[in-house]
């Protein structure tokens, strides 16, 4: 009987990762990423003390990190399909954990800019289009489900992390908090990075029952972006983000006039409460409806969940006093709004591909950039002009019943006859 040594390369069989282990790997990369934006809010007074500057001056870091990790994401995504995905994720959780390291000893406003907001910005961008544009490729087959957890990491990570940085902010201080939990983070990351690969050439899905899928010819950033198809999906984003975000970046100040910030439910404080399940309800969805895509349709799904959050939405605003009420549909608000992040990169992969996925998702997460510039000012200029909030509430319930018909009265037909004059190379992937 040959030994080991003797045996022809094709008699030994490449031992191919779980790629359900490369999902778990990629959510809790996710997670060690998420800290620097959705912890933001408890450093705000802490680097307002330090530096001697407003509000206003602070939270321009905010600004800086969720610009860049937006706008930046076809760079980003185009990096790491250019030198690797192990290459890039490396760097990037070394930029996000020496974000917080290097921004604990900022003493001015410039390099809190420079550290904090240009670091965890680049970071936290590089993880975040690398893991989704992984995950995609590992799952032609339930690329709703797969994509969800992954950014249900990104949007509930920062359950893990509030109370133990809010603790040691308030035993140790400032500086030895940031440096502690911004070695954490990367070592997380690396760790993550340094086990998260890519599905080897020719992978086939060969698990549970195949069933034939035909597998389309994939289109290259350039290509797609003479797509009619591409610019309604980065119109329905943009339109999705700057809606959820123009009530979500408003909630603290409409609870105060509705009379709200007073309250308690079920014993404790409304509208901590309310912020709290959001976040909850915001990482649960992405998974939720991005299984329930893989099942009954991306565009079906998207007319379900955008209409849940505008039916929600309006209930919000004419019950906006009763306090039970504005907790819960606060919820419902956040599970009609966070499932795009895995709604869109599924479709977008379905449609153009998956070799070009990272740099293809990161084109179209600039429109969810758009949005969270557009939609907190554009809440704000309402309100100040009209002097009520049922403008805000009028114009995003409107925005989630306009892309909920878009998604099945236009974007629907048009994918499907775009994807039938594609040519196409069947391929077995499992069905359920």
């Amino acid at each position: 009987m040959p030994s080991a040594r003797t045996l022809s390369p094709p008699m030994i069989a490449e031992r191919i990762p779980n790629r359900w282990v490369q999902l778990a790997i990629g959510m809790v990369m996710m997670i060690s990423i998420s800290s620097p934006q959705y912890v933001w809010a408890l450093l705000t007074k802490p680097f307002m003390a330090r530096l001697g500057v407003t509000l206003a001056e602070v939270q321009v870091v905010f600004s800086i990190v969720v610009g860049l990790q937006c706008f930046l994401a076809p760079l980003t995504g185009f990096l790491v399909e250019r030198f690797g995905a192990k290459r890039l994720l490396t760097i990037g959780a070394l930029l996000v954990g020496s974000s917080w390291i290097t921004g604990a000893q900022a003493q001015t406003l410039w390099s809190l800019y420079l550290t904090y907001g240009l670091l965890a910005g680049l970071g936290t961008g590089i993880v975040y289009i690398g893991v989704i544009g992984l995950m995609v490729k590992w799952f032609p087959d339930r690329r709703g489900v797969a994509t969800g957890i992954a950014a249900a990491g990104y949007g509930m990570g920062a359950l893990l992390t509030t109370f133990p940085v809010a603790n040691s902010l308030a035993a140790v201080g400032l500086e030895r908090t940031l440096t502690t939990f911004g070695i954490v983070f990367g070592v997380v990351g690396l760790v993550c990075a340094w086990l998260l690969r890519p599905p080897p050439p020719g992978f086939k899905v060969d698990e549970g029952i195949a069933a034939t899928v035909p597998g389309r010819a994939d289109a290259p950033p350039s290509k797609m972006l003479t797509e009619p198809i591409f610019w309604l999906m980065f119109a329905m984003m943009t339109m999705m983000a700057t809606s959820g975000l123009m009530v979500v970046s408003q909630m603290g100040a409409f609870a105060k006039d509705f009379g709200i910030t007073e309250a308690t439910v079920f014993g404790m404080a409304a509208l901590p409460l309310a912020l709290t399940l959001d976040r909850l309800t915001n990482g649960l969805t992405r998974p939720f409806f991005g299984w329930i895509s893989d099942h009954i349709g991306r565009e079906n799904t998207m007319l379900i969940a955008f209409a849940i959050e505008g039916v929600a939405m309006t209930v919000w605003y004419l019950y906006h006093d009763n306090a039970v009420l504005f907790v819960l549909l606060s919820g419902v608000v956040f599970f009609g709004w966070g499932e795009i992040f895995s709604l869109f990169p599924s479709t977008l992969t379905d449609t153009f591909g998956a070799k070009h996925a990272s740099t293809n998702y990161g084109f179209l997460y600039a429109g969810a950039g758009l949005g969270a510039i557009l939609g907190g000012p554009l809440a704000a200029l309402l309100y100040q002009s009209t002097g009520t909030w049922g403008s805000v509430f009028g114009l995003a319930i409107a925005a989630n019943f306009t892309t909920a018909f878009l998604a099945i009265a236009v974007l629907k037909p048009l994918r499907r006859r775009y994807m039938s004059c594609r040519p196409t190379v069947d391929t077995k992937y499992p069905r359920a």
